[in-house]
């Protein structure tokens, strides 16, 4: 395999992962170039590259900027934006995990909160049940949640010393 055939791959193969992890294949696509690349990048440079349109390079970069995944980069002498990814993916991925905490699971757990408070018979079977379900999954997403944030706490050493206690 060339170089020029591994790097579409490893776009292609980011972009799936991205999509898994909540974020959009072609934000994804545009993180892959940005990791990859020595250089920092201009908007003309991503639309390129992955053949996109400016609005769609726009938006995916904004959005990763947004994310903390990439950062802006000033080139002295030219007006453009060029773009560098956070290269260090550890800080990526914890970076992916606060800010899919802060947008899915703090407004989860923000509803379930309010949803238990619902005004009824307390003695009522349909309003003990919907009480019931709302708590339950409650008590789900908070353990999740606070696998993110013990996740987001941890560092490199950490978590591969507790993969091979896990192992043992």
């Amino acid at each position: 395999m060339n170089y020029h055939e591994a790097k579409d791959k490893f776009i292609q193969t980011w972009g799936t992962l991205g999509s898994s992890w909540g974020i959009s294949r072609t934000m994804a696509q545009v993180h892959a170039l940005l990791l990859i690349s020595p250089d920092a990048l201009s908007t003309e440079d991503v639309m390129e590259q992955l053949k996109i349109s400016r609005g769609n390079a726009n938006m995916n970069l904004r959005d990763l900027l947004d994310w903390g995944l990439a950062y802006k980069e000033l080139k002295s002498g030219d007006r453009k934006d060029f773009f560098i990814a956070e290269k260090d993916i550890w800080k990526v991925a914890k970076q992916i995990i606060k800010e899919r905490r802060k947008r899915e699971i703090e407004p989860v757990l923000n509803a379930l909160e309010e949803l238990k408070a619902v005004k009824g018979d307390k003695n009522d079977k349909k309003h003990k049940a919907f009480v019931e379900a709302v708590t339950n999954i409650e008590r789900v997403v908070e353990k999740a949640d606070f696998a993110f944030d013990k996740a987001i706490k941890l560092d490199e050493n950490a978590i591969v010393s507790a993969l091979f206690k896990l192992f043992k």
